[in-house]
């Protein structure tokens, strides 16, 4: 009941965000004249929500071609989410209501994305429902509205809050069916380069024919994790989380899993910082059989340097401990920072740096990484959302790579890789709340090492949690 009355203390201010026409101007009164829909505005206004669903919801139309059929699922989820959040309101009534203003506020969104004070109701009946991930997420999406009023924007900033220091628990779960065309990343070369051990033949290499072994298949993966929250005080909090990823192939050779743990204390510094400082713990399994474990820690910062861009650091440190390939024992390091840029409700920019250090116990394997990455991602009328990410990664080794000469020339090992992605799913198709979503992922790396280079074709079908 807490957060019923926080959001009824919110609420106000966020009625004075225009109504959910794509141009007002547009409005003509003899749109708004059918009686049915007077009435069931009068009803609403004077705090009447049952009766005005009784009243309005004959007149949901099939489809929304015009701001005339907007308007009456409009008034239909206010009346709805009203209902829900009614202090009267039986409670086992009270989730059917959030759920049908819910539904009705997505539906205009899929149809119109650019409607803020659609938008803002979403929002809002998430966060009645307890969904906060989802509320947060469309909240800062409204505060992307350059002429939202400043009351607005203060309350909207009052929910955001309340939804962090409400905070306790929080869980994700993901299943992708994942075909590749190269799934271990086999290089496609015919012809290889060997030393000349015997001095049969003049130079100090001989090429040799090499038969490429890539391997194609259809993958299943899942993942999920989750986090508990203890308050130590209005601004300390104790955090511990683990989660789980898993890829698996016919067969057993290229089935990948990693169980991952954390804890540590979270430092909400003030409506726009918060940082945490987390002991880090993995395990790793590579073809059924256990590769690796690791130990560490790990420092996360996020900051809104406006109402539109969030950035994010982190920085870990993990000590590796390898089952079979001892040489690969030793500490990786790495850093990131990460950009995110609500440019408009509907459209949300990203870009990323990171550096990475390998420091394995074999000098041929030592190695530093830097990556560069750029993402995209845009809601589209009629329902579609459209992503594009792309990524540059440098490797450089210390040594040559290998315990043979792979490379001709005296230089060290280098890797280039290149990665460009494309995403794809419709809002207005949901299952239990997801989305279908299809990735289409070209991966290319370049080497100056033999047999290091390598062209893989991935399509992933995700989903995507909507409602």
């Amino acid at each position: 009941m807490r957060s019923l009355a926080l959001a009824f203390t919110l609420i106000f201010p966020l009625l004075s965000v225009p109504a959910p026409l794509q141009a007002q101007e547009e409005t003509k009164p003899q749109q708004l004249s059918d009686s049915g829909i007077q009435q069931g505005r009068t009803l609403i206004d004077g705090g009447n929500f049952i009766e005005a669903l009784s009243v309005l919801r004959p007149l949901v139309p099939d489809r929304l071609d015009d701001t005339r059929q907007i308007n009456i699922l409009f008034l239909v989820g206010r009346a709805a989410l009203g209902a829900a959040e009614h202090p009267q309101t039986p409670e086992a009534e009270r989730k059917d209501y959030v759920d049908e203003a819910i539904g009705a506020f997505h539906r205009i969104l899929v149809a119109q994305p650019e409607l803020v004070r659609v938008r803002l109701e979403l929002a809002r009946a998430f966060y009645v429902k307890g969904h906060d991930r989802l509320s947060r997420r469309e909240f800062e999406r409204v505060l992307a509205e350059e002429s939202l009023p400043p009351p607005v924007v203060a309350n909207v900033r009052g929910f955001l809050s309340a939804i962090r220091q409400r905070r306790r628990w929080n869980g994700y779960f993901g299943m992708a069916l994942a075909p590749d065309t190269n799934i271990g990343g086999s290089s496609d070369a015919e012809k290889v380069d060997i030393p000349d051990l015997f001095g049969v033949t003049p130079g100090p290499t001989v090429q040799a024919d090499y038969h490429p072994d890539i391997s194609s298949g259809l993958g299943f993966r899942v993942w999920g994790g989750g986090e508990y929250e203890h308050p130590l005080s209005a601004k300390v909090r104790l955090r511990g989380g683990a989660s789980i990823s898993r890829t698996e192939y016919e067969g057993q050779d290229f089935d990948r899993m990693l169980l991952s743990a954390h804890g540590g204390t979270r430092w909400l510094a003030n409506g726009r910082t918060d940082m945490s400082l987390l002991a880090s713990a993995r395990r790793s399994w590579s073809g059924g059989e256990p590769q690796y474990k690791a130990l560490g820690a790990r420092f996360e910062l996020s900051r809104f340097l406006s109402r539109r861009v969030l950035v994010r650091t982190q920085a870990s440190y993990h000590q590796h401990v390898y089952d079979e390939d001892v040489y690969l024992d030793g500490p990786r390091s790495d850093i990131s920072l990460t950009g995110l840029w609500q440019a408009t409700p509907t459209m949300r920019l990203e870009a990323n740096v990171g550096l990475t250090r390998e420091h394995m116990e074999s000098e041929l394997w030592r190695n530093s990484g830097r990556l560069m990455g750029l993402g995209m991602s845009l809601d589209l009328p009629r329902g579609f959302t459209v992503g594009l990410n792309g990524s540059y990664r440098w490797t450089d080794y210390d040594d040559r790579g290998s315990t043979l000469p792979w490379i001709a020339s005296e230089d060290s090992r280098m890797d280039r890789t290149r990665t460009l992605s494309i995403s794809l799913y419709n809002r207005g198709f949901t299952v239990r709340g997801f989305s279908p979503k299809l990735v289409l992922t070209r991966e290319t790396r370049e080497s100056n090492a033999q047999l290091q280079d390598y062209k893989r074709d991935r399509a992933e079908l995700q989903f995507v949690r909507l409602l």
